[in-house]
């Protein structure tokens, strides 16, 4: 039976008398990994809470945290609700402006380092923030009295009950990434996050036995709610990821039974198992591809004959397994989400023998507004809308007939954005209704899909319109390309930013007997590149196909500024570094 709550103290105090002896969070210390029940994890949160309590943290009080995942963001999430407080967490790797502005927007009363040189940069700081009183460090030593220990510490010997929140109550704050601008605080109420976990608890069957392996940030509305929130309320064991360099090495570790990622974690999957596979022999590639088509073509519905299904358990046995194995062995199911997944790698995923639903949400709407599930797949969609949710498509802002944005209505919408009127304004219809900015459709039978963001969209100096990121996700697909960003308004055709993968490019030169200089100027590499561009792109519109391109060997990072912490192309960043590049391209 489904579970469903009011409140996320509800939610956790739920699930730690439910699950109390049965494990809750795994950390990786060495090579072993370190479990922590639920029973613990509670004990936890009440100290912790106490703690916050002591320091005169009541009702209505704001705490940040500047943190990636650990047990403690955990721990400080579910204590800062019991005191009916808002918990507004920020990435590590964001620059220390961007906290000191989120800091000062919420009027932020305590807030969290992670590492010991964060919490320096936040107390050197708490002289811009009036409401700041205090800043805690969770890596400083037990002694300290800032330290998150020395907090839970004296929490311990003075307990605090959690209180009950109302469900309209604000659980929290997600400040945007900011792709066009400062931050937006995204106000989310208890009643926002568990309305998504309760429609999600009815789609996607998961329970105390399943095990999850988390590297999403829960800092994110998708990792907070879709791995946090979601997994807690089910009992399930979630290890924490230590480095997204070590994520297969971990899949194969810990051997979840449910993943949530990105597309670039799909990608990577499919990219590693392509490249592998070029080095087999002749007869191993058949096997293999034979097998992809056969299982693609079952996924459709559609009726194999006696050789196709030899094949296919041929290739599963002897191939498709050991890859599985390599993943954990054990993954009953994959949910994407966050940005647009190729069809290519969705259906190179299923056929592998993992089953892969993607969805789609943003971060005012908690975050899922549709997702595939179990029983109701269509590949190329981002599934049908939860089942508190309504999805209407206004294409009177588009002028489209088939394609309009993609307007949302349920309890799991926000309340707003912190201190923006007038943006609030234009984000809400007169009825209600969230403007999500993105483009779509809904078929026949209620899948939604998703063609694209109005404000990326640009027109050609023909005339025509380019919706980048979903043809950027398929220019990805090429092993020779690590990132790639399509430019081109107002000019004649698109052109590319494309960072080579230099893993590839170095076997290719070795391989072609091709001395590698420097890839940016090398006329060869750029032939390779340009043909993996016309390759990968054959199936554009043709206007739509990136003519030339621009070679740029650092990579789209959320460290250097290019990337926000979702992953998403800050676009101006990359016309700023490039834009006289760009341009000459044209001449």
């Amino acid at each position: 039976m489904p579970r469903s709550f009011s409140n996320l103290v509800e939610l956790y105090q739920r699930a730690c008398q439910d699950f109390a002896h049965r494990d809750v969070f795994g950390v990786k210390h060495g090579d072993h990994w370190h479990w922590l029940s639920y029973a613990e994890f509670g004990e936890r949160v009440d100290e912790f809470r106490a703690g916050l309590a002591a320091l005169g943290v009541g009702p209505g009080d704001r705490i940040g945290i500047v943190a990636n995942n650990y047990v403690e963001w955990a721990v400080a999430a579910y204590a800062t609700y019991g005191l009916r407080a808002a918990f507004v967490p920020m990435y590590e790797a964001q620059h220390a402006d961007e906290w000191v502005f989120i800091l000062k927007d919420c009027a932020a009363r305590v807030v969290i380092g992670s590492r010991a040189d964060i919490f320096e940069t936040l107390l050197a700081r708490k002289s811009e923030l009036p409401a700041l009183e205090h800043v805690i460090g969770i890596q400083l030593p037990e002694k300290d009295p800032r330290s998150f220990a020395a907090v839970s510490e004296r929490g311990r010997g003075a307990p605090v009950p959690a209180m009950e929140p109302a469900s309209g109550e604000i659980a929290g704050f997600i400040y945007t990434s900011g792709t066009t601008g400062l931050p937006k605080g995204v106000v989310l109420t208890h009643k926002n996050f568990v309305t998504n976990v309760n429609d999600a608890s009815q789609v996607f069957p998961m329970g105390p036995d399943d095990r999850a392996l988390t590297f999403l940030y829960w800092a994110h509305a998708f990792g907070q709610t879709a791995e946090l929130h979601q997994f807690l309320s089910h009992g399930l064991s979630l290890a924490i990821n230590d480095d997204i360099a070590n994520l297969v090495a971990n899949l194969a570790d810990v051997k979840p039974t449910i993943l949530v990622a990105v597309p670039r974690i799909f990608n990577r999957i499919y990219d590693g198992i392509t490249k592998q596979m070029a080095e087999r022999p002749a007869v191993i590639q058949a096997l293999f591809y034979a097998g992809l088509k056969a299982a693609t073509r079952r996924s459709r519905g559609e009726k194999l004959g006696l050789g196709e299904l030899v094949t296919l358990k041929l290739a599963d046995s002897l191939i498709f397994r050991k890859v599985r194995a390599r993943l954990g062995g054990r993954l009953k199911f994959c949910v994407s989400g966050s940005a647009a997944l190729s069809k290519d790698v969705a259906e190179f995923v299923n056929a592998l023998g993992i089953d892969v639903y993607e969805g789609y949400g943003l971060s005012e709407a908690s975050p899922v507004v549709s997702a595939n599930y179990p029983g109701a797949q269509r590949i190329g969609s981002v599934g049908k809308p939860f089942p508190s949710v309504r999805v209407v498509i206004d294409r009177d802002v588009t002028g489209d007939p088939l394609n309009g944005e993609i307007v949302v209505y349920g309890d799991n919408v926000m309340q707003g954005y912190h201190n923006r009127p007038e943006e609030n304004a234009q984000t809400f219809t007169a009825d209600g209704g969230l403007r999500t900015g993105d483009m779509g459709h809904l078929d026949a039978d209620g899948y939604l899909f998703i063609t694209g963001r109005i404000k990326e969209q640009y027109k050609l100096e023909n005339g025509k319109y380019t919706v980048p990121s979903p043809l950027e996700e398929d220019l990805k697909l090429s092993p020779y390309i690590a990132n790639v960003m399509l430019y081109g308004e107002n000019k004649p055709f698109n052109v590319a930013v494309v960072v080579p993968d230099m893993g590839s490019l170095e076997r290719w030169a070795k391989h072609q007997g091709h001395p590698l200089g420097d890839p940016v100027t090398d006329p060869k590499v750029k032939a390779l590149l340009q043909a993996e561009l016309d390759k990968q792109s054959a199936q554009f519109k043709s206007y739509e196909r990136p003519k030339r391109l621009l070679v740029v060997l650092e990579d789209f990072t959320v460290e250097n500024g290019i990337l926000t912490p979702s992953l998403k192309i800050k676009r101006r960043e990359v016309v700023k570094r490039y834009g006289q590049q760009l341009e000459a391209l044209y001449t």
